[in-house]
């Protein structure tokens, strides 16, 4: 079994900043691909951002420039660095880890809201 911890979500004001953290522990073969997915009320789930084992990132036109993902492979520790929030980053932020066999895993996930 692997378990996916996430932290660090909240209530922000447009324009602040928060850091989510998920944290990976259990039977973990080996981890290929971390990252953020979030789902607003009424809305697909859509990817935020993603970084490879070699650091390799990847991020939704959305967060570009705002959002900054990084990763402790140490410690199979995914992180996102949010600034300038907007009211429409508002959502559930789910944490995603794909294995070296290419097997997904996600977290419970962890509530932001921007709002003033």
């Amino acid at each position: 079994q692997v378990q996916l911890v996430e932290s660090g979500g909240g209530l922000v004001q447009p324009g602040g900043s928060l850091r989510l953290s998920c944290a990976a522990s259990g039977s973990i073969f080996s981890i290929n691909t971390m990252g953020w997915y979030r789902q607003a009320p009424g809305k697909q789930r859509e990817l935020v951002a993603t970084i490879t084992k070699r650091g390799s990132t990847n991020y939704a036109d959305s967060v570009k420039g705002r959002f900054t993902i990084s990763r402790d492979n140490a410690k199979n520790t995914v992180y996102l660095e949010m600034n300038s929030l907007k009211s429409e980053d508002t959502a559930v932020y789910y944490c995603n880890l794909i294995d070296s066999l290419y097997r997904p895993y996600w977290g419970q996930g962890t509530q932001v809201t921007v709002s003033s």
